[in-house]
């Protein structure tokens, strides 16, 4: 045997726990990579953390190295970074990106990491997932040179789309979020920011990721005619009312989803290991630090899902750290 690892578990909805994991030795095509960061995904984690996964996505909602099902027991997570102590000579010692639940060490196959570039701080790579999810979604989008966007909802995938998107040339973004304190996020990204009564209004494209039915109906009344909002929140078990009998046919309106798990018709040659890619090119850039909103040992990271969840820790994307344990 490898050894032990400590692995978070969610014993039941609301009560997390780290468990003992025995680790085999990697095998031919596998490493073993000891986690230095991992990220806590707060709107996705915390639906998982409090039991509100519906049933029928039990399947599609699966992380790639999930053990246990829904609602619980279940260890969860997709943003760990870590360093290659074993496995091919060219992997060794890398500092690499996976998608998996928050565990100090393990072993998966060689192809299930990218390799971190130089440039981008080990810390600040936890942010590739979600990241990766921005770029999928903006090709989803395809917003053109000069187009007027706006973000409704300021959490981690809410900024990380204005992030990118400020990245744009000719592009003027507003990020809208009914939290005064995102303003100093939106300043770090590059980005305007609005109060949702204030935000800007005939807008080409208007990404709506609050997570709330309020944010979906403010990002409807920002379009111009003939637009679409592409939805990039997932509700959980929450159902979502809303108003459609105003200006929604008569401007011919549209909502449209943008799927996570798969890479954009739009991008249909373009694999998931293309986007992590670009996602890990464009975190070279510092500005992505303002959605690191604190950090915490991973030891603690049953009380922080608590908080999290609870709302006591306010957070974009929490880090957990490994370098004590």
């Amino acid at each position: 045997m490898t050894g032990e690892a400590r692995a978070f578990w969610l014993r039941a909805p609301g009560e997390g726990e780290l468990r003992p994991v025995a680790l085999a030795p990697p095998g031919p095509g596998e490493v073993l990579v000891r986690a230095r960061y991992s990220g806590v995904s707060r709107g996705t984690e915390t639906l998982v953390f409090t039991g509100r996964v519906p049933a029928d996505q039990h399947a599609a909602m699966r992380a790639p190295f999930q053990e246990g099902d829904f609602p619980a027991p279940v260890k969860y997570g997709y943003l760990s970074v870590g360093t290659v102590e074993a496995g091919p000579a060219e992997l060794r010692g890398r500092t690499v990106f996976c998608l998996h639940p928050h565990q100090t060490a393990y072993v998966v196959p060689a192809d299930a990491v990218v390799v971190v570039p130089d440039r981008v701080p080990a810390a600040r790579a936890v942010l590739a997932g979600t990241v990766e999810t921005a770029v999928n979604a903006l090709w989803d989008a395809a917003p053109l040179v000069g187009d007027r966007v706006t973000v409704v909802g300021g959490g981690m995938v809410g900024c990380s789309v204005a992030a990118v998107l400020a990245r744009f040339p000719g592009v003027r973004v507003e990020l809208v979020d009914a939290d005064p304190a995102r303003a100093s996020v939106a300043a770090a990204l590059g980005v305007d920011f609005a109060l949702p009564a204030d935000a800007a209004g005939d807008r080409d494209l208007v990404v709506h990721a609050s997570a709330t039915a309020e944010g979906l109906q403010r990002a409807l009344e920002l379009l111009r005619p003939d637009r679409t909002v592409l939805e990039l929140s997932w509700y959980g078990d929450r159902p979502v009312t809303l108003a459609l009998g105003g200006a929604f046919h008569s401007k011919r309106l549209g909502i449209r989803s943008s799927q996570v798990g798969t890479v954009s018709p739009r991008r249909a040659d373009r694999s998931y290991a293309d986007r992590l890619a670009v996602a890990l090119d464009l975190l070279a850039d510092p500005a992505f630090d303002a959605l690191l909103t604190g950090r915490s040992r991973f030891a603690e990271l049953p009380d922080v899902l608590d908080r999290l969840a609870s709302g006591r820790l306010p957070a974009l994307c929490h880090l957990i750290t490994y370098d004590e344990e």
